[in-house]
C-alpha cells in the first residue's frame, strides 16, 4: 500500500508539472506574439513616420537650395495591378504631355532612382503630408510610409493618371483614412518649383486587386464599370487595401486636375 500510495502521489506531481510548463509556454508565446503585433502595429508606424516625414523635410531643403533646378521626371515601364502590395500587368501610360492648367514644364533632368522620393503629397483633409517615390515594391517604397506611383503611370499635373499606392495599416499607413475622402477635397502635389491641385471627384469603395481599370490613362472600373471617367483628362488616382488589416480588396479614389 505504501509503495502503491507513492506511485499515485509521483503521478500526480508529474501531471501537475506537465500542466505548469504548459502554462508557461502558452504565456510566452502569447507574450511574443503580444510583442510582434507591438512591433508591427506600433513601432513600424513610428519608425516609417519619423523616417518619411524626414524625406518630406530633405525634398523641401533640396528644392529651397535650387527652386528653379530643372524637374525630375519619375522612371517609366509597364504599369501593375492597382494592389499597393502585389504587382500585375497593364498598359503603360501615353508618352507625358502638359495638362490643361498646369504650369509649363522646365527641362527635364536625369530621372530619379527608382524607389527615390522626388515628389509630396498633401492632403488637407487627413491633415497627411507623405513623400511620393516611382514604384510599389513593399519594401522599397510602401515600407517606408511613402506613397508610391505605379510605373507607367503619368507624371504629376500630366495628361493621363497618377496613380498612387499606400499602406492603410502598419509601416506609416499614410492611406489608412482616404475612405473619409469625399467629393471637392484637395489632394496636393509638389514637385520642385511646381504645384499642383487636384479635387477629389469619386470614390470606389471596393474592388479586386486585379482591377487594371482603375489605373488606366482614363480611370474606369473593369469589375464595376459605372465607376470611373469615360473623356481623357489629368487624373490621379490613390489606392489602397480593405476592409483594413487585410488586403482582399481595394479601395479607390480618384481626382482630377485642377484647371
Amino acid at each position: 500500500m505504501v509503495v502503491q500510495g507513492s506511485g499515485r502521489r509521483a503521478r500526480r506531481a508529474g501531471l501537475a508539472g506537465a500542466l505548469w510548463a504548459a502554462a508557461e509556454l502558452t504565456v510566452t508565446v502569447g507574450v511574443v506574439v503580444l510583442l510582434l503585433v507591438v512591433h508591427q502595429v506600433w513601432w513600424t508606424n513610428r519608425q516609417a513616420v519619423a523616417a518619411a516625414q524626414e524625406q518630406v523635410r530633405a525634398l523641401e531643403s533640396d528644392w529651397a537650395r535650387e527652386p528653379d533646378g530643372p524637374a525630375e521626371e519619375p522612371a517609366r515601364s509597364a504599369a501593375p495591378a492597382p494592389s499597393g502590395e502585389a504587382e500585375g500587368g497593364a498598359a503603360p501610360s501615353s508618352s507625358p504631355k502638359p495638362s490643361a492648367g498646369a504650369p509649363g514644364r522646365a527641362p527635364a533632368a536625369r530621372p530619379p532612382a527608382r524607389d527615390q522620393a522626388y515628389a509630396v503629397l498633401r492632403i488637407p483633409r487627413l491633415g497627411l503630408t507623405v513623400p511620393v517615390a516611382q514604384g510599389i515594391e513593399k519594401r522599397a517604397v510602401l515600407d517606408k510610409g511613402y506613397a508610391g506611383q505605379y510605373p507607367g503611370t503619368a507624371g504629376p499635373g500630366e495628361q493621363g493618371n497618377f496613380a498612387l499606392a499606400g499602406h492603410r495599416n502598419t509601416h506609416g499607413e499614410p492611406f489608412r483614412y482616404i475612405n473619409r475622402l469625399r467629393a471637392g477635397d484637395e489632394l496636393i502635389v509638389e514637385v520642385r518649383g511646381r504645384r499642383y491641385t487636384y479635387v477629389v471627384g469619386k470614390v470606389l469603395g471596393e474592388t479586386t486587386e486585379r482591377d487594371v481599370g482603375v489605373i488606366a490613362p482614363v480611370p474606369r472600373s473593369l469589375v464595376k464599370p459605372e465607376y470611373g471617367y469615360g473623356e481623357p483628362g489629368a487624373y490621379i488616382t490613390l489606392t489602397t487595401c480593405t476592409p483594413e488589416y487585410t488586403s482582399k480588396y481595394r479601395l479607390v479614389v480618384w481626382g482630377t486636375l485642377r484647371s
